[in-house]
């Protein structure tokens, strides 16, 4: 397991959810939602973000079906993951599945009394906070950077 901070982003259309983990890749906590809506204003507070916690690498979550197939949304994310690897160069950014992790997000905020109104902003944090986690596993168990890199093309 590589030694060093790591952050998650859950991308989403209207809000984007970051987290981040401890330099061990014990923990993994939610940093703040980002709103999505203008791309520009997302990336640079991305890049600020990035500044401060000083990851070793950005892992992205990519949406795809149950099946594995990636449709609209993860080509979007793509494009996403793309501009923001340039954004933050040299900081490495790799793209992860993240089946299920909204889901599973809403579901646990849900059990633990968190109003869906008022926990749009929380579930993407949330969801970035089972992006990361997973992540980290993988490595754990794989002892391999998890996911696919995203390369800088410039």
């Amino acid at each position: 397991m590589r030694r060093g901070r790591r952050l998650a982003v859950d991308v989403g259309d209207a809000r984007i959810g970051v987290a981040s983990c401890d330099p061990d890749g014990v923990l993994a906590t939610p940093v703040e939602t980002v709103p999505g809506r203008d791309v520009p204003a997302a990336h640079r507070r991305l890049r600020q973000i990035v500044e401060e916690y000083e990851p070793i690498e950005v892992v992205v979550g990519l949406p795809r079906s149950l099946s594995g197939r990636e449709g609209p949304a993860a080509t979007k994310c793509r494009a996403f993951a793309r501009e923001m690897a340039k954004g933050i160069a040299p900081v490495p950014v790799r793209l992860v599945d993240e089946r299920m992790t909204t889901v599973t997000a809403t579901q646990g905020l849900r059990a633990s009394g968190v109003k869906a109104k008022k926990g749009r902003s929380v579930i993407d944090q949330a969801a970035a906070v089972i992006i990361l986690q997973n992540a980290l596993e993988s490595e754990r168990v794989s002892g391999n950077p998890p996911g696919e890199g995203v390369e800088v093309v410039i």
